[in-house]
């Protein structure tokens, strides 16, 4: 070793030199991580395409086929990227899963959901939005329907870029809306439909948000805030595990298992109502022998509440491959069928190819792309844990149950993320509530200035005015966008 070697001062540069060389190479794999993303994101909606020229053959419109499967499967890869994150959201957010185990649950439950029990059949354009008859010709019902798939994908990746979930249920319907009075004019809306759609955008996060309060309230009043609190879980744990098991039952039965048996709403509440007697039943003991040696303190009650929250995060994902795939796809399999049979004016039955896309799709998106929102839903809109996680779940199967009996279209995204917003801002009330009482009780203690508390708000003011924008512009943006896009393609195709 040279003297220049062994000087101290060398070795120290030396440290420097491969510490800057490792902060490089730390950077350098961020900086590739989201273009590997992409790359895959790419490659996936290439074989989309292959597998969409594989299956249809040598018809003569074999090329419009095979580029609305690539913008079927980009919509899929959104809906992984946005829609997910409703259901795993809660459920990391509270720590009782982990974002790798959330995934993996996600994408097997969101593709069991979509290829065992997804819709085979959607009505013609995307549920009546529009009369197909005033399409005219099955080219000009293709190149809505293409406009439509286009705009929806663009507007969800949009929002995912942005930071907020949105419904894709409503950015197919702008889509389809904006496409059809592009094509036909505003006659060919079914401004009846449209006007429902638009109330559900007000009654689904209400609802939803009232649900989950409902449920934070009773969980505080009858465990939180008792002197013992382990004996209160004893009680009332086995009991909300039983609702939540007995909802998530009549859920399933009313909207996830469609495709394989056709089950009415007082059915659905019955088997609900049998299922979730039978786990109260089951739990009593379960959740004794969890309980000994526990605690009396509200740490120890997150532990009760882990393992219902896992099992409701995989039923809500089974639940919407089953019903949301559709909807996605639906375009994609109204475009398959107006070009084999030249047919737009019947239902459209949805390809097993298509689910496919539509399934693997979703898987993709969410490995690739949705963190992000699982990160905001679960963490960043308010602070959740296992109690109030499992009223968003709860609530989010109770909603849609209760918009099914009275007859209105809701979305999911909306349920979810009005669920988190109603617990969060039960806190803010429940937590002024609390202070005004120690006030009154203490007068002469020091509390907290105004100034003070709005600081401590428990919702975050800049999300929820995102994302109340963004649910708002979806249906007018994707239709605009959709329009756009139809008068682009008819002007290249004329």
């Amino acid at each position: 070793m040279t003297e220049e070697q062994g000087d101290p001062r060398h070795l120290e540069t030396l440290d420097r030199d491969l510490a800057r060389f490792s902060n490089l190479e730390t950077a350098t794999s961020m900086v590739a991580r989201p273009m590997v993303g992409i790359g895959v994101s790419l490659v996936f909606v290439l074989l989309a395409g292959v597998a969409a020229m594989l299956f249809f053959g040598q018809e003569s419109n074999t090329l419009i086929v095979v580029i609305a499967a690539g913008l079927g499967a980009y919509m899929a890869l959104n809906i992984g990227a946005n829609d997910v994150a409703n259901n795993m959201g809660p459920a990391v957010g509270a720590n009782a899963l982990s974002m790798g185990g959330a995934i993996a649950i996600a994408v097997i439950f969101e593709s069991a959901g979509a290829l065992i029990a997804g819709g085979d059949v959607v009505s013609t354009i995307a549920k009546g939005i529009i009369a197909p008859e005033s399409m005219g010709t099955a080219s000009v019902f293709i190149w809505a329907m293409m406009a439509a798939l286009m705009s929806a994908a663009l507007w969800v990746n949009l929002a995912t870029w942005v930071g907020a979930p949105v419904s894709t249920t409503h950015s197919v319907v702008g889509g389809v809306m904006g496409a059809g009075i592009a094509a036909a004019g505003f006659a060919a809306v079914n401004w009846p439909t449209m006007g429902t759609i638009a109330a559900s955008w007000v009654i689904s996060p209400v609802l939803g948000g009232a649900i989950a309060a409902a449920f934070l309230a009773l969980i505080k009043s009858r465990i939180i805030y008792r002197e013992d609190k382990i004996a209160a879980a004893r009680v009332w744990v086995p009991v909300l595990v039983g609702i939540m098991g007995g909802a998530f039952a009549a859920y399933l039965a009313l909207k996830g298992l469609k495709k394989i048996i056709k089950i009415d709403m007082p059915t659905a509440l019955m088997i609900g109502a049998a299922i979730g007697v039978l786990i109260w039943l089951v739990m009593i003991p379960v959740i004794r022998k969890q309980s000994q040696g526990l605690e009396n303190r509200n740490k120890s009650l997150k532990v009760l509440f882990g393992i219902p929250l896992v099992v409701s995060a995989a039923l809500l994902s089974f639940a919407h491959g089953a019903n949301d795939v559709a909807n996605a796809v639906g375009p994609l399999a109204a475009i398959v069928q107006a070009s084999q049979s030249g047919d737009f004016l019947q239902a459209v039955s949805i390809p097993f190819w298509v689910m496919i896309i539509g399934a693997f799709g979703i898987s993709f998106g969410l490995f690739l792309f949705g963190p992000k929102l699982i990160r905001m839903v679960g963490g960043q809109i308010t602070k959740l844990n296992p109690m109030r996680a499992y009223c968003v779940a709860l609530s989010a199967a109770i909603t849609v149950i209760v918009a099914s009996w009275l007859g209105l279209p809701v979305s999911s995204t909306h349920i979810a993320v009005g669920a988190v917003f109603g617990v969060g801002f039960f806190r803010e009330w429940d937590a002024e509530r609390r202070i005004r009482k120690a006030r009154l009780a203490m007068p002469d203690r020091a509390h907290y200035a105004p100034e003070e508390r709005r600081r401590r708000k428990l919702v975050r003011r800049s999300h929820f005015m995102t994302i109340i924008a963004a649910w708002v512009i979806t249906v007018p943006a994707a239709a605009i966008l959709s329009a756009t896009i139809f008068f682009i393609i008819s002007a290249a195709m004329g």
